[in-house]
């Protein structure tokens, strides 16, 4: 299929391998205008929550042998999701932000962002400056500033990274593109999947009863963190699957991004660098049909669980990995949404106007979202394929590599405008938004362990579907390392 001509539906579900066939039973509707910026933003969130609602009818249907459910996809409830996180409300109280170190800083030759959300992270940015992880905000902004305004964005990119901190030089697209790092990634595919044996089809138990759960009795193990891989899991948590969610007691997660996207889940803390927690890992594994990975790559391969030892373990088994840079020289290193955004040129694609502003971002952490909704939706077509087929499966995804998508292969809003697909209207981040746009209507309240939150409903639809989740978000690490059911 041609990118030209085809929509971002179409390409996305051709990087699934799904059936062409099947987008017939795709219908979308919603209010126009929404998450409006230069790039074709809406047109990817629509098109991943779209072909993740498609997988999971096709998956729905083939466990009932009934036909594919209708999808009906709404564009005011995609981009609610696509900004859950600032919705949120935790007893009435917003979650906390981006950091004061989090941000952009001038340099000589341009600027670089940082991200220090996280309080490692923090300590080790600091560190490259010789300050001490305890110095005030104020004093540390002053600091950071002071020396970042007289180095080049080069030399701060490697000097934090060495230190183990997160700091990425602005660049054009056309940089990016020439680069190696952005290089190895464009010659990727959107959504890698990968046989990796000749395991047996494994049988599960036909669906009955209402709503539909294509997930129910599947057993899924959620190495993630942040938000994109959190995404994927919680909806996999919607259509049905157990999932158990491991963190490591070291490095903790934030409670206000759990809040957010452990909904359906249990959490334990398991040290996967002692030789008990790796044997309770095991022990999971053993009974697991789906694992997870965010982590950066080699990040868990380092404690053994590699694809041919879990696929050892558990033949049949799906495994699915997402990392921040994809492939290249940047494959092992850290990375966020908003430093990918920088990188890839996508920031200064949405710089708003002016000399000496510093480069903009999108109106949502859309490629974290973005590809969270891919990674769950290239899990569930790659169990319908078992289903039919039999064989372990990996399924490989990043966030530059959607950013290459963003960039370069979904039609540009004027295109998509002639196709008949609804585009954003603004000309930059948080322009042109549309009044029609009433969050409201795609948010409910849920009491829980957590308190009572106020949450974005999720997107992912089809006839039959689960209108929310199952069960709201527990304390991080407070269940028991065990799957529900035998």
């Amino acid at each position: 299929m041609s990118h030209a001509h085809a929509s971002g539906t179409e390409q996305a579900w051709a990087a699934l391998g799904g059936d062409p066939a099947l987008l017939a039973h795709l219908t979308t509707n919603g209010p126009q205008g929404l998450l409006p910026a230069r790039l074709p933003v809406m047109d990817l969130a629509r098109s991943a929550v779209a072909v993740c609602s498609l997988a999971a009818a096709e998956l729905a249907a083939r466990r009932t042998a009934r036909p594919v459910p209708r999808v009906r996809v709404d564009d005011g409830a995609v981009a609610t999701a696509f900004t859950s996180e600032r919705h949120l409300r935790i007893d009435g109280r917003a979650p906390a932000s981006f950091a004061p170190l989090s941000r952009f800083w001038r340099t000589t030759d341009g600027w670089v962002r940082t991200h220090a959300n996280y309080p490692h992270h923090r300590a080790r940015l600091l560190g490259t400056l010789g300050l001490p992880a305890d110095t005030a905000d104020p004093a540390a902004v002053e600091a950071v500033a002071a020396s970042f305004a007289g180095r080049r964005g080069d030399e701060i990119e490697e000097t934090v990274f060495a230190a183990g901190g997160l700091a990425v030089a602005a660049r054009t697209p056309g940089q990016w593109a020439a680069d190696p790092r952005g290089a190895a990634v464009a010659g990727t595919p959107l959504v890698r999947r990968d046989r990796l044996d000749d395991a047996p089809v494994r049988r599960t138990a036909p669906l009955t009863g209402e709503p539909l759960l294509p997930l129910a009795g599947v057993r899924v193990l959620d190495l993630t963190r942040v938000i994109a891989g959190p995404v994927a899991t919680r909806t996999l948590a919607l259509l049905g699957a157990d999932v158990l969610r491991i963190d490591a007691p070291q490095l903790p997660e934030s409670p206000d991004a759990h809040a957010d996207t452990g909904f359906g889940k249990r959490s334990v803390d398991l040290d996967l660098s002692a030789p008990a927690g790796l044997a309770v890992l095991d022990e999971l594994l053993a009974a697991a049909d789906v694992v997870v990975i965010g982590y950066r790559p080699g990040a868990v391969d380092r404690l053994g669980p590699t694809s041919a030892y879990l696929t050892a373990r558990r033949p049949g088994l799906v495994i699915a990995r997402l990392s921040a840079w994809g492939h290249g020289p940047w494959a092992g290193r850290r990375g966020f949404d908003s430093l990918v955004q920088v990188a890839t040129g996508i920031a200064a694609v949405e710089a708003p106007a002016g000399a000496g502003q510093p480069p903009g971002a999108l109106p949502a952490q859309a490629l974290d979202h973005g590809t969270g909704y891919l990674l769950a939706a290239a899990v569930l077509r790659a169990l319908t394929e078992q289903h039919a087929e039999g064989g372990s499966r990996l399924v490989t995804l990043s966030l530059a590599r959607t950013a290459a998508w963003l960039l370069d292969e979904l039609p540009a809003r004027e295109e998509a405008a002639a196709q008949g697909h609804r585009v954003g209207t603004g000309t930059g981040p948080g322009s042109g938004s549309s009044d029609a746009h009433r969050p409201e209507r795609w948010l409910t309240e849920t009491d829980g362990p957590l308190g009572r939150l106020r949450h974005a409903l999720p997107p992912v639809r089809f006839d039959g579907s689960p209108a929310d989740w199952s069960r709201p978000p527990g304390p991080l690490g407070a269940d028991t390392a065990a799957w529900l059911t035998d």
